[in-house]
């Protein structure tokens, strides 16, 4: 049974012509529909929000679109697969399945790490130091598994506990382990459950498993190291006449205070509101301004702006 194919076009609804503003536009009204803390469902909203996170981590970088494209058009076309996978199911709900390395052919299937088999096959999973397939007598290490495990910016504020399933096609077994989300992990460090990789050879010990940590998109935040930005729209009388306006941050709501004639894209720092690091700092948090225009008027609103207007005259 093959890997199903995803369309993430269709998951974040915008055409295959779509402009990188006009996905991340999409991603962003979707993600704040379906985001677990504001749905009234919030289970079907999780696994939503976990697709519209995967169609954005692609069609969001320009690389992994331009592969995801390459490979999509032949997949329509009925072009073979590409080298590395696709021959086997992934085994569980939302879980990464791939093939093992060269002298074993033993595939390993995770479930619990947030993206699906499809990803994984073309983006994720791989082994580093995989076994010769020679007949030597000395006992030989396992090769190391590395797959994604899908990481919140909340989890990595807090620190949590998840759970993963994880079976090799050599057994029928399913295990299940608690994997220990540190507070303050970054994105690409790599969480290690010892032994815990592909089986050695002639006795030799196993490998290690690695779960690198890929942030999960949010709609408001973007994550750079350990600083957080995010947009703050501010009415357009408040850009010109000054004033104050609310935020919400991981802490919490913080006051912002703005200077009049503020323009848009000024960034403000919020010093030690951003992700923990190691030692206990914190980074900071930029609020980046952005003007909110009324979309409609009323008569008194229209009269008022006409009279601005011809102020300026």
């Amino acid at each position: 049974m093959a890997v199903q194919f995803r369309d993430y076009y269709q998951t974040l609804g915008v055409s295959k012509t779509a402009s990188q503003d006009e996905i991340k536009s999409a991603f962003r009204k979707l993600a704040r529909k379906f985001h677990p803390d504001t749905a009234t469902d919030k289970k079907t909203a999780e696994e939503k929000f976990k697709e519209i996170n995967e169609a954005y981590e692609v069609l969001g970088d320009p690389e992994k679109r331009r592969k995801y494209d390459e490979f999509g058009a032949g997949w329509e076309h009925g072009a073979p697969p590409p080298s590395g996978g696709w021959q086997h199911a992934g085994g569980f709900p939302g879980g990464a399945g791939f093939p093992g390395g060269a002298g074993d052919g033993v595939e390993f299937e995770f479930g619990g790490t947030g993206f699906s088999d499809f990803f994984e096959q073309l983006f994720g999973s791989r082994r580093r130091g995989f076994r010769g397939a020679g007949f030597e007598q000395a006992p030989q290490r396992g090769s190391d598994v590395e797959a994604d495990i899908m990481v919140t910016i909340e989890e990595a504020f807090h620190g949590s506990t998840r759970q993963i399933s994880f079976r090799r096609s050599d057994s029928d077994q399913v295990q299940t382990y608690t994997v220990k989300i540190p507070r303050g992990v970054h994105e690409g460090q790599r969480i290690r459950l010892a032994g815990q990789g592909a089986a050695g050879a002639a006795g030799g010990q196993a490998g290690d498993l690695y779960l690198r940590v890929r942030f999960q998109k949010h709609p408001d935040y973007e994550v750079e190291g350990s600083d957080l930005y995010r947009e703050v729209g501010v009415p357009a009388w408040k850009c010109v006449l000054g004033g104050a306006v609310e935020l919400e941050t991981l802490d919490g709501t913080a006051k912002l205070r703005i200077p009049a004639g503020i323009q848009p894209g000024k960034k403000f720092r919020l010093a030690g509101y951003g992700l923990p690091e190691v030692g206990g700092r914190r980074g900071d948090l930029y609020a980046v301004i952005t003007v909110d225009l009324p979309e409609q008027l009323s008569p008194d609103e229209k009269a008022l702006w006409e009279k601005l207007a011809e102020l300026e005259r």
